[in-house]
């Protein structure tokens, strides 16, 4: 009697997994060629300054994804050892946005939500780059390294949403004269 119950359960069981997978389908898989959703990288028009000059930090967010981005928040922020020398002295003082017909100016330098700089929505394929200048101090000390990092978060138009970091920009080394 038990070994017909034992059949019958198994049976059971066999028939409710077919069901869920014809009604909902396999799950899906990760591959490992699949690129993230998103993708942000930095460059620096230069690897050095000297003290009162500018460095332009390009940060460009790529949309891997068949939905739009439609929202991106991100921050920025000194690594560790840029915060160890205190003799080193820079801001952001500008922000642009990359777009067909030129540079436009953007909104905020902050170290925190960069995200809007970015515009508008993101179509699948496409990039955006803002580039923030940094102003190094004139009175600012030499021979050091000045560094950034960040996370992101991006939302695409289908519900989904991705984070990333931290991602490094290249130190710019100050030199002096």
């Amino acid at each position: 009697m038990r070994s017909t119950q034992s059949r019958r359960l198994g049976l059971a069981s066999v028939l409710a997994l077919t069901l869920a997978l014809a009604l909902f389908g396999p799950a899906p898989t990760a591959r490992a060629d699949d690129p993230a959703p998103a993708g942000l990288t930095f460059t620096t028009d230069s690897a050095s300054a000297l003290p009162g000059g500018t460095v332009n930090v390009s940060m460009t967010i790529t949309n891997h994804r068949t939905y739009d981005v439609w929202f991106v928040y991100q921050t920025i922020e000194p690594t560790w050892l840029t915060t160890q020398r205190p003799d080193l002295k820079y801001s952001f003082t500008g922000c642009n946005l990359a777009t067909a017909v030129g540079s436009v100016p953007c909104s905020g330098t902050g170290p925190t939500n960069l995200g809007p700089n970015y515009g508008s929505t993101i179509p699948p394929g496409q990039s955006r780059t803002v580039t923030l200048t940094l102003q190094v101090a004139a009175d600012s000390g030499c021979n050091g390294n000045i560094g950034f990092y960040s996370y992101f978060y991006a939302e695409f138009s289908d519900s989904t949403n991705t984070s990333g970091g931290p991602v490094y920009t290249p130190e710019t080394r100050v030199l002096c004269a």
